[in-house]
C-alpha cells in the first residue's frame, strides 16, 4: 500500500513538473518591469519561513476513505481558487487596470494585491524591507524561479497552516493582516492543524518536511479566514493621494451580523466534513473524525472552467478531471446550498397576472458575497398555453449581458432595486454597484469611494436597520418592508391582455462571478497583455457565464 501511495505522490510531483516547465517554455522572459529586480534579490536573502505545496504532497495525497473514496488534501487544493489565486487571469488584468488607472501608485498596489494572491512572495518580501510585486513575480516578465514558484503557489498549505492566533477577528488582521511566526529557524517551525498529533508522527513530519505540526482550534475558527477575506481598498486620487477607503470584499463581517455567527463557521460550509472516519495521511495515517475537505467550496464555477480551457497559457498545475470536478462541486453547492426560490400568491387580475417571487437565501452571509464582479439575478417569464412567452425578465444573451438590465447597456448606468415589477425592462439583480466620488457608476476599485446599491440578498438574521455601515443595504432596498434578514420578496403585476387560459410562470435565480459589465469595462484596457487575454478568455466563453441556482413554477388560472 505504501509503494502504491509514493506511486501516486510521484505522478502528482512529475505533473507539477511538467506543467510549470511549459509555462517557462511557452513564455520567455521579456523585460523586467519595475523593481522587478529589486523584488528578486529581496526574495532570495529572505529568511525561509514557507514551503511551497509540493513539499506537502507527498503524505497528503493518496488519502482515501474507509469507503474508497479519494479526499486527497493536495489534489482537492490544487483545483481551487485558493491555489490558483495567482494564475487568476481576471484578478491579473484587474490588477493590470488600477496601476494603468493610478500610475503613481504602481509599487503600492501591486503590494496590496499581491498580499493575499501571492502571499508567500509577498511576506518573504517585506521580510527584507520590500514590497510585493505581481508581475515581477510571474514567468513572463522574467521572474527568478524560486520567486515564481512561490509566487503562483497562490493560498498555500504552509501560509494559512501558519498563521498565528494573535489578534484573529479584530481589524488588525484584516486586508491579509495575518502574523506568522518570523523567528523560530527552519526545521523547528510550528504548523497549525485541528488534531492532536502523537509524538511519532510529530517527528515523522517534522523530518519530511520541517514543520512541526500542533494542534489548534483556531486553525478552524472564522476570524483565520477573516484575515484576507475582509478586504479594504483605497480610494485614490489622479495623484495617487488616499481619499477615502471602501469595504471592498467584507463576508466575514457579513456573517458576524448573522444568525450564523452562533451556528456555523465559514470552514463547515467552504471545508465540507467527511462522514465517519478519514486519515489525513497516506503514510502512517490515523484515523479521525470530522476531516475537512480541503477542496474551499465557492462560487467561482467560471473562472475554474477558464483556468482549465487554457491551463497551458496560465500554467495550471492541476489535472483537467480534477478542475472538472472542482466544477461540478462547485455548481452542485451553488444549486443545492446558495438559495431557494418559489412562486407565491400567483393569480389572475382584470388584465394579467400578479404574483410574487420569493428568494431566501441559504448562505451565512449576503448573496452574492465579496468581489463586486458577482450577481444574482431573476429570469422571469409567463407563458400561455400554447408556450408562447407573453412576459419575461431577465433573460441572459449568449455574450453574458441580460436582457433589459441599464449596466449592461450604459456603463454609466445601473439597475435599480424593485419592490414591484411592471415591465419587460425592469429586471430584479441583487448586486453592490459602486461608485466613484462624482456618483457615477464605477468597476475601479481604488476610483471607487461608496456604494450606490447593495440589494444582495441578507443572510438569516441580518438586521438592516443596524448593520455597520461596512455592510449596510444601500438604495432602494433599504426601504423596502419585504427586503428582510434571510430573503426578498418581489412583487410582480403583470398585463398580459389577449392570453386566454391558464398561464405558467417560471422563476429562476441565475448566478454569475463575473458581470457582462466588469468584464467589458476592461475593453479600454486591451493595449496591456493580461486585460486583453482576459477579455479573449472572456469572449471565447460568455455564454456559459451565468447559472441557474434555483426556481419555482406555478400555473395560473
Amino acid at each position: 500500500m505504501r509503494i502504491m501511495t509514493y506511486a501516486v505522490s510521484l505522478t502528482a510531483f512529475l505533473s507539477v513538473g511538467y506543467v510549470v516547465g511549459e509555462l517557462f517554455a511557452q513564455t520567455p522572459p521579456i523585460a523586467f518591469e519595475p523593481s522587478s529586480q529589486e523584488a528578486v534579490a529581496a526574495h532570495g536573502a529572505a529568511v525561509r519561513l514557507f514551503e511551497t505545496s509540493d513539499m506537502c504532497l507527498a503524505c497528503h495525497n493518496g488519502v482515501t476513505t474507509a469507503l474508497g473514496e479519494d479526499i486527497s488534501i493536495g489534489f482537492d487544493w490544487r483545483a481551487s481558487m485558493m491555489a490558483n489565486a495567482a494564475r487568476d487571469p481576471y484578478w491579473q488584468a484587474a490588477v493590470r487596470r488600477e496601476i494603468t488607472d493610478h500610475p503613481v501608485a504602481k509599487e503600492a498596489i501591486e503590494d496590496k494585491c499581491s498580499t493575499c494572491h501571492m502571499p508567500i512572495a509577498r511576506y518573504s518580501a517585506h521580510l527584507t524591507g520590500g514590497m510585493g510585486e505581481v508581475f515581477g513575480s510571474l514567468p513572463r516578465y522574467g521572474a527568478d524561479p524560486q520567486l515564481a514558484a512561490d509566487a503562483l503557489d497562490g493560498v498555500s498549505c504552509s501560509v494559512c497552516h501558519q498563521i498565528a492566533d494573535t489578534n484573529l477577528g479584530s481589524p488588525e488582521s484584516f486586508t491579509g493582516a495575518f502574523e506568522v511566526d518570523e523567528s523560530t529557524a527552519t526545521g523547528e517551525r510550528t504548523i497549525y492543524g485541528p488534531f492532536e498529533v502523537d509524538d511519532g508522527r510529530v517527528r515523522l513530519m517534522q523530518s519530511a518536511s520541517g514543520f512541526r505540526p500542533t494542534e489548534s482550534p483556531h486553525i478552524q475558527s472564522s476570524e483565520l479566514c477573516a484575515s484576507c477575506h475582509t478586504l479594504y481598498t483605497e480610494t485614490l486620487d489622479q495623484d495617487g493621494n488616499q481619499i477615502a477607503e471602501l469595504p471592498e470584499q467584507v463576508p466575514y463581517l457579513e456573517w458576524l451580523h448573522s444568525d450564523y455567527r452562533e451556528e456555523q463557521s465559514c470552514q463547515s460550509c467552504h471545508m465540507p466534513v467527511v462522514q465517519g472516519e478519514a486519515p489525513v495521511t497516506s503514510v502512517l495515517g490515523q484515523p479521525r473524525t470530522e476531516v475537512s475537505r480541503h477542496v474551499f467550496r465557492g462560487g467561482n464555477f467560471f473562472m475554474l472552467r477558464m483556468l482549465n480551457r487554457y491551463r497551458n497559457e496560465l500554467g495550471v498545475t492541476a489535472l483537467p478531471q480534477e478542475l472538472d470536478a472542482a466544477v461540478i462541486r462547485t455548481v452542485e453547492h451553488l444549486r443545492s446550498s446558495t438559495a431557494q426560490v418559489r412562486v407565491d400568491e400567483a393569480r389572475r387580475t382584470d388584465d394579467g397576472v400578479a404574483f410574487d417571487v420569493v428568494v431566501d437565501n441559504l448562505a451565512g452571509h449576503k448573496l452574492p458575497t465579496a468581489y463586486p464582479s458577482r450577481r444574482a439575478w431573476l429570469h422571469v417569464k409567463v407563458s400561455d398555453p400554447s408556450g408562447r412567452v407573453v412576459f419575461e425578465s431577465g433573460a441572459l444573451r449568449p455574450n453574458g449581458s441580460i436582457v433589459g438590465n441599464d449596466a449592461d447597456a450604459d456603463p454609466d448606468a445601473y439597475e435599480p432595486h424593485y419592490t414591484v415589477v411592471r415591465s419587460p425592462d425592469q429586471v430584479q439583480i441583487y448586486e453592490s454597484v459602486l461608485g466613484d466620488p462624482s456618483g457615477t457608476p464605477t468597476t475601479g476599485l481604488l476610483s471607487a469611494s461608496t456604494y450606490l446599491k447593495d440589494n444582495r440578498i441578507l443572510p438569516n438574521g441580518f438586521d438592516k436597520a443596524t448593520a455597520d455601515p461596512d455592510v449596510a443595504v444601500r438604495g432602494a432596498a433599504f426601504a423596502d418592508g419585504d427586503f428582510l434578514g434571510g430573503s426578498d420578496r418581489t412583487r410582480y403585476e403583470l398585463e398580459v391582455s389577449g392570453a386566454n387560459g391558464a398561464l405558467t410562470v417560471e422563476a429562476a435565480l441565475w448566478y454569475q462571478p463575473i458581470g457582462y459589465r466588469w468584464a467589458r469595462n476592461l475593453d479600454d484596457y486591451t493595449d496591456h497583455f493580461e486585460p486583453e487575454r482576459f477579455v479573449r478568455y472572456y469572449d471565447s466563453m460568455a455564454e456559459g457565464s451565468g447559472v441557474r441556482i434555483g426556481g419555482g413554477v406555478v400555473e395560473v388560472r
